[in-house]
């Protein structure tokens, strides 16, 4: 995915991701999310029309957050340096005008990361207007999805394996760790942050220099372990969701079969091992394990009345599940 960051546009986004973590999840209205939207001021129609947005944090606040060790970053902290990402992210493409669409990804993404470690995070889903296909996660309970990756997920539970996924890499504080890495490798980030607040040249100099950490951690990727940690354990949390535990095991299958030279997968290959390593991972790690769970494999367009603007229901609860069919991840 192209990551054209605007830094002024990013800063106003970053009341959208407040508003839709404000979203509760027994709204069933159609009119909910267009409230929302409406209510935003200088948030997601500012970044859009271009007016203006209420101001982001200084560059500096949040280089001074990324160099501190990792056991000095509390969850409080997490958060603002998860917001802030997430604006940048976010004012990369615009969310998608479905409504119905964000709200039903919200609620799914919200009930599997109840069964994750920390459900406490301010947890919150956007589905970007992005034909590619690829799906990402910012620290402190923010995760993307683009429109193009829901388009290919066969079912639901594809979807629920995805967003389990992302939601380790939050849980695990994954992303964290590699972008306070490459903060502190970063030469002269620190004298840069110290002379923000008496130059304005130097004050632009450290959103640059972070636009470009942030662009370096998202398109080079994280650690094969990470990735392999994030595939079983997101495997197990759908299962425990309700959903059927190979739906990441069947995204996987799929990608085996993607061309290399395919545009709207390359960010999506480049950033994680290849998708028969990761099979041979979880088929390594898990065995059989969960031959006898069965659950939801609801179509998405079934979720949303038929592909309409219908409200999102209630994701499955974990309980009486069916034993599927034997599966075998390869």
């Amino acid at each position: 995915m192209h990551r054209n960051f605007g830094w002024k546009r990013c800063a106003g986004v970053a009341a959208l991701l407040t508003a839709l973590a404000a979203v509760p999840l027994a709204a069933h209205s159609q009119n909910v999310m267009n409230n929302l939207l409406n209510s935003l001021g200088g948030g997601l129609g500012s970044a859009i029309t271009g007016g203006k947005a209420a101001p982001a944090a200084q560059g500096d606040d949040l280089i001074s957050l990324l160099t501190q060790s990792l056991n000095n970053i509390d969850e409080p902290k997490e958060i603002e340096i998860g917001r802030q990402l997430a604006a940048l992210l976010l004012g990369a493409k615009p969310a998608h005008p479905d409504m119905a669409l964000q709200r039903y990804v919200n609620r799914l993404g919200r009930w599997i990361s109840l069964q994750s470690p920390r459900p406490g995070l301010p947890w919150t889903f956007v589905v970007l207007d992005d034909a590619g296909y690829n799906a990402f996660a910012a620290p402190g309970g923010y995760v993307f999805v683009t429109k193009g990756l829901i388009d290919r997920c066969a079912d639901e539970s594809e979807l629920a394996g995805i967003l389990a996924h992302e939601i380790t890499h939050v849980t695990a504080k994954h992303h964290l760790q590699a972008i306070r890495q490459s903060a502190m490798a970063g030469v002269g980030t620190q004298l840069l942050a110290s002379q923000i607040r008496t130059s304005n040249v130097a004050g632009q100099l450290v959103k640059d220099q972070l636009l470009s950490l942030f662009r370096t951690v998202y398109t080079k990727g994280l650690s094969q372990s990470d990735e392999f940690e994030a595939d079983r354990s997101g495997v197990a949390m759908a299962a425990k969701a309700g959903f059927d535990p190979y739906g990441l095991v069947s995204v996987l299958q799929q990608l085996r079969t993607v061309t290399p030279d395919n545009p709207m997968f390359t960010l999506t290959m480049s950033t994680h091992p290849a998708a028969q390593a990761r099979l041979d991972y979880l088929e390594q790690s898990m065995g059989r394990q969960l031959d006898g769970l069965g659950g939801s494999r609801a179509t998405i367009a079934q979720r949303l009345g038929g592909g309409g603007g219908g409200g999102a229901p209630a994701a499955p609860a974990p309980a009486n599940r069916p034993a599927p069919a034997t599966k075998k991840a390869g």
